[in-house]
């Protein structure tokens, strides 16, 4: 029992961290949610938008943290920096997030129009998600980063939380659509968010620091 409460305790927080730190950074206005609400609301190879769309994120994360851990191995150096950078970016990230909470905006997705094919929504889908380079940069690059700074153990558990937190977004948007989209609809309601987006943004940078403060001070 005393290993399982251990194990626990050192699993948690990079499961966490992962989860909130996806979240964060899809949880935003933007052509790809727009198109899965979109799909959505038409109940339209939802279940296929919403997997292409988590498991496409799954790669990119799986891909950027192990290929980052195996770059940066060798590299302490380059890693502190790269961390440093990306806690630099969150914090820029939270305070653009805490900006827009001070405007009011709202999620928009267009429900007329003529049906998608599975062919045509797959490739819509796709459009969406791998030709926006803010794709590579946060799923490869940024979380990339910050998650091979985790232990090697940890990692996988890191990798699992951001995957969870991409899955379950874009099921509640896609499969939950018509009764989400009037919340959407709401400025208030996107301001909220933000601001909560980009309190979590600084609370990550600041974990970021104290791990490379820590790292150096061993």
């Amino acid at each position: 029992m005393p290993n399982q409460a251990a194990l626990l305790s050192a699993v948690a927080p990079a499961f966490v961290q992962g989860l909130s730190l996806s979240l964060g950074l899809i949880v935003a206005i933007g052509a790809q949610n727009a198109f899965v609400l979109r799909q959505g609301l038409r109940r339209e190879h939802v279940g296929s938008v919403v997997a292409f769309c988590a498991l496409a994120d799954a790669v990119l994360i799986s891909a950027g943290v192990m290929g980052m851990a195996q770059a940066l191995g060798e590299r302490p150096g380059v890693a502190r920096s790269l961390a440093l950078a990306g806690a630099a970016f969150l914090a820029v990230y939270g305070w653009q997030a805490l900006r827009r909470a001070r405007q009011p905006h709202q999620l928009r997705a267009a429900n007329g129009g003529a049906g998608l094919s599975l062919a045509g929504a797959f490739s819509q889908a796709a459009a969406f998600t791998l030709l926006n380079p803010h794709v590579y940069l946060d799923t490869v690059l940024l979380v990339g980063s910050i998650g091979a700074q985790q232990p090697a153990a940890l990692r996988p558990w890191f990798v699992t939380g951001a995957c969870v937190a991409s899955l379950a977004w874009f099921g509640l948007l896609g499969f939950g659509a018509r009764w989400l989209a009037p919340w959407f609809a709401r400025p208030r309601a996107w301001q909220l968010l933000d601001g909560l987006i980009g309190l979590t943004m600084w609370v990550l940078a600041a974990l970021l620091v104290r791990h490379v403060l820590t790292a150096s001070g061993g």
